[in-house]
């Protein structure tokens, strides 16, 4: 996430999967967040989340989502 104010904890979001050759991505609701790569074993099955936890790093802001899997 590249700012602030977008979430807040306990939102529930919809979540959109992408397909890469090896891998997949996640999109957070409205492309407010993108996570990191997963591998086919590690791949999310659910299509919502709960954001739980928005930090501020160095790096840009980190968005933690729980689902129900």
């Amino acid at each position: 996430m590249e700012r602030t104010g977008l979430l807040e904890v306990g939102d529930v979001l919809p979540i959109t999967e992408g397909k890469l050759p090896n891998s997949y991505y996640y999109t957070l609701g409205k492309a407010y967040a993108m996570s990191a790569n997963y591998v086919v074993s590690q791949r999310i099955k659910s299509r919502e989340g709960t954001v739980v936890d928005v930090k501020e790093t160095p790096k840009g802001y980190f968005v933690t989502v729980e689902f129900d899997e």
